[in-house]
C-alpha cells in the first residue's frame, strides 16, 4: 500500500527522509514570485521534455537570458507554481518553474530603500 509522503520529513538538501529526491517545499503556500505581465529572463536553457507539443524531444525551447512575460500562474501536483511565460522573440509560451526565472521588473522597483522613496517625495513638493 502506497502511503503520501508527510512535509514534516526531514528538509536536509530538500529531500526526504526516505532519499527519493523529491522536494519537500511546498511553493503554494507563500504567495507566487512573479505576477501576470511581470517581464522575467530564463536563468538556463529550457528543452522539450517531451510535454510541448509540435516539437521534438530535446528541442531547444527557451534559451538562457531570453526575455518574456508571465501571462498567467497555474500549479502542478498542488505543491509548485507553474508560469506560463509568453517568449515574443521565439513566439512560444512555456510552463516555467520560478528557479528557472529572474523578474526583470522588480530589480527596478526594489533598488531604492523606501526611505530613498519617502525622501524624493518630500523634495518633489
Amino acid at each position: 500500500m502506497m502511503t503520501s509522503l508527510s512535509t514534516n520529513c526531514s528538509r536536509e538538501k530538500g529531500r526526504t527522509g526516505m532519499g527519493l529526491g523529491r522536494e519537500q517545499d511546498v511553493e503554494i503556500r507563500e504567495p507566487p514570485r512573479f505576477v501576470p505581465g511581470e517581464r522575467v529572463r530564463a536563468t538556463r536553457h529550457i528543452k522539450n521534455d517531451g510535454t510541448y507539443p509540435g516539437r521534438e524531444i530535446g528541442a531547444n525551447l527557451v534559451r538562457k537570458g531570453d526575455e518574456g512575460y508571465v501571462r498567467d500562474i497555474g500549479t502542478f501536483l498542488q505543491q509548485f507554481y507553474i508560469y506560463a511565460v509568453e517568449w515574443f522573440d521565439r513566439g512560444t509560451v512555456v510552463g516555467m518553474r520560478a528557479h528557472e526565472l529572474i523578474s526583470l521588473d522588480k530589480s527596478v522597483t526594489t533598488a531604492a530603500p523606501k526611505s530613498l522613496v519617502d525622501t524624493n517625495k518630500e523634495t518633489a513638493r
